[in-house]
């Protein structure tokens, strides 16, 4: 009996011990000291040196045994440790890094040219990198360096360690200037004591320079090149194309009573401006659209109550960057269908197989992203897949929503190679989606490419001409961008512009998941087309106005009652967000011209109602889905405003992304250019952020300033 109860324990810690040894999946949510989630933290196992990072919700999984030793490192915040015990579950709050970068302990071990192997740097307790700079002359400085970091090849442009002075992000050739009798220390982070604290931009290691007396503190990369006495190198124009426009100026409501446009759902500029931010790049100034930055967030409209597809909403506070003036914010909120009641959809994936697709972010991220689409159809939809490269041709003829597999494993086949046909593709897809049209369904060609298009109609004139004539079969169109260098914005925006569509810029595989997966209806479901807003303005209350952003969106007035005129569609559940910025009547503005003498001949109407309590009355028209006749919705707006402190959350968040945006593109109409301001406001205004990408805009904005 006692040898059967020690052979029992023994199995028992046999089995314990090989649950132990197993690896199994652990996962989380990592997040702020506030709850937010926080995407892009990189999670190690220091055992297994398996990493990963968490996605836009601050959800990861990783593999891990009992017993190993997880790391959590994310710039800004402090690097937490824990070691996996029984749970599956280690959900993970950071504390921010209040530290100075100047204080911080170099260490770095691995192998290097010195022949040391990574245990005995390990034995060494990991030996402090020191690098001592020989002194020259104040006049005869050192070229650019090639800088070594053990464990590390010799760095070239892919490999190249992050480099700080005196706290300011620098480049190599900025390092090379700086006088080493000024040095005070210089020290160097590798491995995780790097991206700890830089995140995976710190993979590659990170230089820091202390000077004696904070010689380049607080500077900006245009102040340190000039305190360098460093003259701007020319680099090599880019082969991206983004159209030219030029922002709205104030208008008189006396000369110009009509503000006209259509909506823009699109939200494309502002993922294509975080992917600049996110890579360290200075945003082109035609890359900002300050209407799509603004839309891409959701904001709290309620539910529409009455037969008309959206609710409209409006709100009247001050203008955070110009003090003096008002803002007036319209919001239309969409109505949500439910799923299961969405018409049938035909789909058509127009997919760009050219070799300027060969790249990682670009038709591998493509396929990826189309199958998070794939995986929300229902056996009554049905896709096709047409392709392009030197020709257009039908690799997957229209099949049912439920045949997953066979839709995957046609996306999964596809290789780049050859040139770029794209109006082929557009011709052919369209044919495909005409010759299976559903009646009162939701028929959709989704263009996926970097729009390099080369041969055939490659204009855009040309291809503007085309899907204008491609519009009237009532086939819709999505447009979805990838990649960069040669991204092609202008010819994608044309195409959604003017084919009933939307358009947005996947710059990862989180943008896709948010798009094509949980705004899925709104992406892919219109519940109103050809939507038209027009605003006259109370010139007894509004001295002068302008249409923030929608530069490309502007419509005659008398194009709002006319039928032919195209304008956006709006997706089931979609909020669409406007901003005008308006000053008040009486108010002195340097942003007004000289006003004209009163006229002898054409003397204006005297009108005995002065409708003094309205500031305006805002007027929609849309058109059903499937319907050639427009609808028409009347709302007056009161001459009612609240201070800005008082506004709603929306107000304030809206304002901060707008105001961004106007920085961004070098705006001569703001007075206050203040990234602070900006970064106050929109967390005033962080609300209902569940997804986690207001905080992340707000990170992006604190980014950002070394830039400005």
């Amino acid at each position: 009996m006692k040898s059967l109860k020690l052979i029992s324990s023994a199995i028992a810690m046999l089995i314990c011990f090989v649950t132990m040894a197993q690896e199994r999946t652990i996962s989380g949510i990592i997040s702020d000291k506030e709850k937010q989630p926080l995407p892009g933290v990189t999670i190690l196992n220091q055992t297994s040196k398996a990493s990963t990072q968490t996605d836009f919700d601050g959800k990861y999984s990783i593999q891990a045994k009992t017993g190993d030793l997880l790391v959590f490192s994310f710039i800004g915040f402090e690097t937490q440790r824990q070691k996996v015990q029984n749970s599956n579950t280690m959900n993970i709050i950071l504390k921010e890094y209040n530290q100075t970068l100047s204080e911080v302990v170099v260490v770095g071990y691995g192998s290097s040219d010195a022949g040391y192997s990574d245990r005995s740097y390990e034995r060494a307790e990991r030996k402090k990198t020191k690098v001592a700079m020989t002194a020259q002359s104040n006049t005869l400085y050192a070229p650019s360096p090639s800088v070594v970091i053990h464990g590390n090849a010799p760095v070239a442009p892919k490999n190249e360690p992050i480099y700080i002075i005196d706290g300011v992000p620098a480049k190599a050739n900025q390092i090379s200037k700086i006088n080493p009798n000024d040095i005070k220390d210089l020290k160097v982070l590798k491995d995780v004591d790097a991206t700890s604290i830089y995140g995976t931009k710190g993979a590659n290691g990170v230089v820091v320079i202390a000077t004696k007396n904070d010689l380049y503190k607080n500077l900006s990369e245009k102040e340190l090149d000039k305190k360098l006495n460093i003259l701007p190198i020319p680099t090599e124009p880019t082969q991206e194309d983004y159209d030219t426009f030029v922002e709205n100026a104030f208008e008189s409501p006396k000369t110009a009573p009509l503000s006209t446009f259509s909506i823009d759902v699109d939200n494309a500029s502002y993922t294509n401006i975080r992917r600049f931010l996110n890579n360290g790049q200075q945003v082109p100034k035609d890359a900002v659209r300050v209407e799509e930055m603004v839309n891409f967030f959701k904001y709290t409209y309620p539910q529409p109550k009455n037969e008309h597809p959206f609710s409209i909403n409006t709100e009247v506070s001050d203008s955070p960057w110009n003090s003096n003036n008002k803002i007036l914010k319209i919001g239309l909120q969409g109505k949500n269908i439910p799923t299961n009641d969405l018409p049938a959809s035909n789909l058509v994936f127009l997919i760009d197989v050219s070799g300027s697709m060969g790249d990682m972010n670009k038709l591998p991220l493509l396929k990826q992203s189309l199958k998070i689409l794939v995986n929300e159809l229902r056996p009554k939809d049905k896709v096709a897949i047409v392709v392009y490269a030197g020709a257009a041709g039908l690799v997957l003829p229209p099949t049912s929503g439920d045949e997953k597999k066979t839709i995957v494993d046609a996306l999964d086949n596809l290789q780049s190679g050859g040139s770029t046909a794209g109006g082929a593709g557009i011709e052919l897809a369209y044919k495909i989606a005409t010759e299976n049209f559903i009646k009162s369904g939701n028929n959709r060609v989704i263009l996926a490419t970097d729009g390099d298009f080369n041969v055939g109609s490659s204009s855009n004139t040309d291809m503007e001409k085309l899907i204008e004539e491609k519009r009237k079969t009532g086939v819709f169109l999505t447009c979805l961008g990838y990649g960069m260098g040669n991204y092609k914005d202008s010819k994608m925006e044309i195409l959604a512009d003017k084919g009933n569509g939307n358009y947005a810029y996947i710059d990862n595989i989180q943008e896709a998941n948010r798009f094509l997966g949980k705004e899925f209806k709104g992406s892919m479901f219109a519940i109103a087309k050809d939507v038209k807003i027009q605003i006259e303005f109370n010139p007894k209350q509004v001295q002068a106005y302008r249409l923030i952003g929608y530069e490309n969106r502007k419509l005659r007035p008398e194009d709002f009652k006319n039928d032919a005129i195209d304008a956006g569609e709006l997706g089931s559940n979609h909020t669409v967000t406007a901003l005008y910025e308006i000053i008040p009547a009486g108010v002195k503005s340097n942003y007004l011209a000289e006003q004209p003498d009163a006229l002898k001949y054409t003397q204006p109407e005297t009108n005995s109602n002065n409708y003094s309590n309205e500031l305006a009355t805002v007027k929609f028209r849309y058109k059903k889905p499937d319907g050639e006749k427009s609808i028409e919705m009347v709302q007056v707006i009161e001459n009612k405003s609240i201070a800005l402190e008082k506004a709603s959350e929306d107000m304030k968040f809206s304002s901060a992304v707008a105001w961004f945006g106007l920085k961004l593109r070098e705006s001569k109409l703001i007075s206050d250019k203040s990234s602070d301001g900006i970064v106050k406001l929109a967390k005033q205004g962080n609300s209902n952020d569940g997804e986690g990408y207001k905080a992340e805009f707000i990170r992006l904005v604190e980014g950002a300033k070394q830039y400005n």
